[in-house]
Parts: structure tokens; C-alpha cells; sequence
């Protein structure tokens, strides 16, 4: 019998102790794939206990980061936060050492605790509001998190000036600058030990103060008071958990953080669909405990550690589909912000809900399908053509009332507060809202699944174009798109898209193991959906040669 859903028990926890003696004591050796840094979609990611993520990998990286820097002439702070993993704080203060000893003026928290990471991108681009693009003195930033990973994990992340997910040009260069500099000894990196450092040396920054003070600029928290939405906030044991407490004592809202415990084993987390420990807000097996209590709330609402991800619970639904309530979010927002650019664009991943593509339609609006990875809608918020970005994995965020840039990171938090805002406003719960969107447009049976692909096939897959998929009808719908590349960039999407005009279907290979994901979505209902899953795998098949 599967524990997925059931409280996680002492074998399931990470010795603590044990872990950060290996992120001191391992070495990676470079000539190990699996010990090499890797910039993945959001950084870093590893653990100590794998020899994937130790005190070299952050020493490298980190002067790594500062050589970047110096190519790209910048000058200004750099801002530095930390989420709750174990591993969090000794490689923050890893990074700190090195950042310092090569003349960084560097930023932590004020009150040395943790930082979302909507709180850095909003830190970086609070500072360089009204500088040029060409500005040297513009600010960037690290967040040290393995966002919903597992405890025994760790994660590093390099934010550039523009406040978002650095691009992969960025990060082949660093990952390439930190394996060189692990493969000769770390010799070309600068260092001064922590317990050296000058406490003027370091400069401060209040993260959470700034971001909540700031709030009023983005989400209607007048209405979300006056209507009393009660609302209970999980931060699943991560970096939002003092920021809830903020906010519902600086608004007046009637917010009952309610788990506010901070530990770095999660003893207190259900266990995912794999019976691991992962704070994932998105998945109804890590969100057990919440959605038990959905009858207690109007609203309530979960983080991962970094507080990126939101999950949306209702009395009347449970745990949304993040694909439904990022529908609710657009078609709410683009009706109630008057004074949003009228020709600013809906940005989604190409493997989120079609019922977005009708969403948008109905809105009038232009729909930006780009591929998977937030990094895509960077630009677009920062220069307001894109008002609105959202995966399908729960992470998105928006522009501020007068469509001005909020963050270019993801925005757990306040996609949270969002949804009290929807049931201030219009009286009913985003689910409810989503069920009146089904009735218009459709009902949605959406799901991803993992099938298993060679390496050589996974590389094959990466690469295929559309004209390597030969069928012209999928689950009996004549075949509508054959998609390589994303329609709302001209971006390699790294896989296949095929759709028809109720249904479609994407297969990407997966990064770390031997499997592509496939993606696929009907509007005609489940037994449907299984049609297309079932041609999408023999579409794939042939496409990869058998």
C-alpha cells in the first residue's frame, strides 16, 4: 500500500548532521557527469550526501558568478538570500566568503533569515528602478534553494539584473567557469574565511519589509480585509513563513499562518506521490494535510521552500489543478486591472491548459505560448507587453496595478493572495469560477506521465522537427500543428507538440533520468485524453525511429 498522502515517519528523515558534514567534507571530481555543476531551469541542484552539491561546487560557482560579473560590467550589490533547507545556510555563507573576498558589495538579510525568492527578484529590481539597461551599477543577485526539492538537497541560483532566471547563456558560461576552476583546485578562487569577515563588510537589506510594504501596489488587500476572507496560509515549512505573519498583521486580514514551524528534515510534511518528502504546493499527496482542513478557511493557500510555487485549496474543491487556476488568474486579472496595457500579451508554457488559449481569446487578448521555463517571460513583464506570465507547474506572476514590473521570478505568494482577492471580489472561489469557464469553453482532462526513453533517444527526441511526425489525425481530430518551436518566440521547445482543435499533446525528455515526460490534454473528457495519450506514445515511437 502506497503512503503517498500519509505523514512522513523517522525513516523517511534526512540526518541533519550528516548532511552538512558531507557538504564540508566530499570533493566532486569534475570528470564525474554527476558531480559537475549543471544549471538546470532554476540552478544548481544537488545533494552533499551524492557529492552533488558540497563546498567546491558553491566556491566554484560562486567566484564563478563573480567573473560573469566582470565580464558583463557590473559593478553594483549583489543581493544574497537563503531558503530553509539544511544545506541553505553553509553554502550562503560559503558564497558570502568568496563574494567578499573578491570586493563584492554584497546584501543579506537584515534580521538573517530567509528570503523568497519573489523577494529577491523584487529586491533587484526595486534597486535598478530608473537605471539604464547599460547602467554598470545595476544589481543582481544569488538565492540559495532547491525550491520544492526533497531536504536532502540543495540549490543555487543566479538572478542577473533583469531580476529573473538567468538565461542559458549565462549559465553554460558559469557552470563551464566553476568545472574548470573545480578540475584545477579551486585555484582561481578567492576566499576569506567567514569568521574573518568584518561585520561592516556586509551590507544589509530588510527583504521582507520591502516586499510586504509594497504589496498594496499589486493585489486589492483593502477588499480582501473589508469582505473578512479568512484565510489560512501554509508556508509547508519554507522561507515565506515570517512574510504570512507580516502580512496579515500589516493589512488587517484575518490570516492564520497554520503551520508556522521551520525544520529541516519536513518531519511534519505527507509524504509525495512517491513517498518522499517534497514541498511540492502542486501535488495533492504533499498537500494532504491542508486540503483536510479545507473546511476551516475560505481560502487556503501553500508554498514551497522558496516560496516561487503556489498551491490554491478551496472548501468547494480541495487542491486545484494549477492549470485551472492560472485560467481563473488570467481571466480575472485582465478584467479587473483597467490600467494594464490594452495590448499586453497572456504568457504561457506550451504545455500548460488550452482552456488558457480560449481564456485569452474570449479576453481579446494576444497569447504568448513560449517553452517550458519562466525565463521566457522576462522580458515581456519588464517591459509590460507581457502583463501576465504562468507554467503549468504552479509558478507565475503579473505585472503591478498601473502595469508597472513586479517581479521577473516566480511569485508564490502573491499568486496566493490573489485568490483571496478573487473571492473578495467576485464572491466566488477561484474553483467555482473555473467550473462557470468549463461550462464556456469545455471540460479539461489533463495529465503528465513519464515513459521510458534511451539516452540516445531522449537526444533524438530534443531534436526532432515537426516533420518527423507523420500522422495527420490524433485520437480522431485532423492534426492542427506539429510544433518544434515555441509560436510565441520562435524558441526550440527541446521535443514535440501536436495538436488538433480539442486536444494535443507534448513530449519533452526528462533531464535527470532515463524518460521523456509526456504532457496531453483533452477538452472532450478522460476516456479521450487516454486516446491521445495512447497515439502520443506511438506518434513519439515511430517519430524515434521504433
Amino acid at each position: 500500500m502506497s503512503r503517498a498522502g500519509h505523514p512522513a515517519e523517522a525513516s523517511d528523515l534526512i540526518d541533519v548532521d550528516e548532511l552538512i558534514a558531507a557538504y564540508y567534507d566530499r570533493r566532486p571530481d569534475a570528470a564525474v557527469p554527476g558531480q559537475r555543476v549543471a544549471f538546470g531551469t532554476s540552478g544548481h541542484r544537488g545533494s552533499s550526501l551524492s557529492t552533488s552539491f558540497n563546498e567546491d561546487h558553491i566556491l566554484a560557482t560562486t567566484q564563478a558568478i563573480v567573473d560573469y560579473r566582470a565580464a558583463q560590467g557590473i559593478t553594483g550589490p549583489l543581493f544574497l538570500g537563503r531558503d530553509t533547507h539544511g544545506l541553505s545556510l553553509p553554502a550562503e555563507r560559503t558564497a558570502t566568503e568568496v563574494l567578499i573576498a573578491n570586493g563584492i558589495d554584497v546584501r543579506i538579510d537584515s534580521r538573517d533569515s530567509w528570503v523568497p525568492t519573489p523577494a529577491l527578484s523584487h529586491a533587484i529590481l526595486s534597486y535598478n528602478r530608473g537605471r539604464a539597461e547599460d547602467d554598470p551599477g545595476r544589481a543582481d543577485g544569488i538565492v540559495v534553494t532547491p525550491s520544492h526539492n526533497p531536504p536532502r538537497d540543495g540549490g543555487f541560483k543566479y538572478n542577473p539584473p533583469h531580476g529573473g532566471p538567468a538565461d542559458t547563456d549565462a549559465t553554460g558560461w558559469i557552470a563551464d567557469r566553476a568545472n574548470a576552476l573545480i578540475t584545477d583546485g579551486l585555484a582561481g578562487v578567492k576566499r576569506v574565511r567567514h569568521a574573518d569577515i568584518d561585520a561592516d563588510a556586509i551590507g544589509e537589506y530588510d527583504f521582507r519589509e520591502h516586499y510586504v510594504a509594497d504589496l498594496a501596489s499589486i493585489i486589492d488587500v483593502e477588499a480582501i480585509a473589508k469582505a473578512g476572507i479568512r484565510i489560512g496560509a501554509d508556508p509547508l515549512g519554507g522561507a515565506s513563513v515570517e512574510y504570512w505573519a507580516l502580512i496579515g498583521e500589516r493589512y488587517g486580514l484575518d490570516l492564520t499562518v497554520v503551520n508556522p514551524e521551520v525544520d529541516p528534515t519536513w518531519r511534519f510534511m505527507t509524504l509525495d506521490w512517491d513517498e518522499k518528502i517534497r514541498m511540492d504546493p502542486s501535488s495533492p499527496s504533499a498537500m494532504a494535510s491542508l486540503v483536510g482542513r479545507r473546511s476551516e478557511f475560505d481560502i487556503l493557500t501553500g508554498n514551497d521552500a522558496d516560496a516561487d510555487r503556489h498551491g490554491i485549496v478551496t472548501p468547494d474543491a480541495g487542491l486545484m489543478n494549477p492549470n485551472h487556476f492560472l485560467a481563473v488568474a488570467i481571466d480575472y486579472l485582465y478584467r479587473h486591472r483597467a490600467d494594464w496595457p490594452a495590448d499586453a500579451a497572456i504568457g504561457k508554457t506550451l504545455v500548460s491548459s488550452m482552456i488558457i488559449d480560449r481564456v485569452a481569446a474570449s479576453l481579446g487578448r494576444t497569447l504568448l505560448e513560449v517553452p517550458v521555463g519562466f525565463k521566457w517571460f522576462v522580458p515581456g513583464l519588464l517591459d509590460g507587453s507581457v502583463a501576465f506570465g504562468g507554467e503549468e507547474s504552479a509558478g507565475a506572476s503579473f505585472l503591478r496595478k498601473d502595469g508597472t514590473v513586479w517581479t521577473t521570478d516566480k511569485d508564490g505568494i502573491l499568486l496566493c493572495l490573489l485568490a483571496a482577492e478573487i473571492l473578495a471580489v467576485t464572491g466566488k472561489t477561484p474553483s467555482q469560477r473555473y467550473a462557470e469557464l468549463e461550462a464556456e469553453f469545455g471540460s479539461a482532462a489533463y495529465e503528465r506521465v513519464d515513459a521510458p526513453a534511451s539516452p540516445e533517444q531522449k537526444a533524438t527526441l530534443s531534436k526532432l522537427s515537426g516533420d518527423a511526425v507523420t500522422a495527420s489525425e490524433l485520437a480522431g481530430d485532423p492534426v492542427t500543428a506539429k510544433l518544434s518551436h515555441a509560436p510565441g518566440n520562435g524558441a526550440a521547445i527541446g521535443g514535440l507538440k501536436v495538436q488538433t482543435e480539442f486536444a494535443w499533446f507534448a513530449a519533452r525528455p526528462s533531464g535527470t533520468e532515463d524518460v521523456y515526460k509526456l504532457y496531453a490534454e483533452s477538452l472532450r473528457g478522460p476516456e479521450h485524453l487516454a486516446q491521445v495519450q495512447a497515439e502520443a506514445r506511438a506518434v513519439v515511437s515511430a517519430a524515434l525511429g521504433g
